[in-house]
């Protein structure tokens, strides 16, 4: 089982990207997005470590934790923001780590597909057999994400600007797929890669 992460900016089309190769491929695609959401649940270690730290104004109606309430309160923050990061990624990282493990032992899948913003900061270079790079131009990121997530310009340059810059993602990735012209010929590099670690 081939292990490969997924990275990239904010809206590159990471999310297509993982789609096309789980409904076309004998692949598991796992989001530590999702991951961290799930580990953030009432009850769990991260749920009772996060309401001690941020207090139980992020909390939403039925209890759980108000990710767009948390985001609001830690995002100017760096303190609390490195915090918070401190308790999430690494229990995502050992969810994943023992997940992959189960996937190894199991031997179903022929790929695992990982995808996580801080891919390279959290160290998963040393997990993964090699990084992809999910490259578009900001033109095109911009346009995404204010016609799918209804961003304006002032927080769409924010989050630009708090993420890894272009070289840093080239200098870490074995390979990129340019997503900022037609899916098709994106999924076309995808096909590229996927045959050539097959091989």
């Amino acid at each position: 089982m081939k292990i490969i992460g997924i990275t990239g900016g904010v809206g590159a089309g990471k999310t297509a990207i993982l789609s096309f190769i789980e409904k076309n491929y004998n692949a598991k695609v796992m989001r530590a997005d999702e991951v961290s959401h799930m580990l953030m649940q009432p009850g769990t270690v991260c749920y009772m470590r996060l309401l001690a730290l941020l207090g139980e104004d992020v909390l939403s109606d039925d209890g759980g934790i108000d990710h767009g309430r948390m985001a609001a309160k830690i995002f100017h923050n760096k303190g609390m923001l490195q915090s918070v990061d401190q308790i999430i990624h690494p229990a995502v990282k050992e969810y994943l780590l023992d997940d992959m493990e189960h996937e190894r032992k199991r031997g179903y899948y022929s790929f695992y597909f990982l995808e996580a913003a801080l891919l390279i900061e959290d160290g998963y270079q040393k997990i993964c057999d090699e990084l992809w790079y999910i490259y578009a131009d900001r033109e095109r990121r911009s346009e995404r994400l204010k016609a799918e997530r209804g961003y304006d310009d002032k927080r769409i340059v924010a989050i630009m600007a708090s993420q890894a810059d272009d070289q840093v993602f080239r200098r870490h990735c074995a390979r990129v797929i340019d997503n900022s012209g037609s899916l098709e010929d994106s999924f076309s590099q995808v096909r590229e890669h996927i045959e050539r670690i097959s091989s």
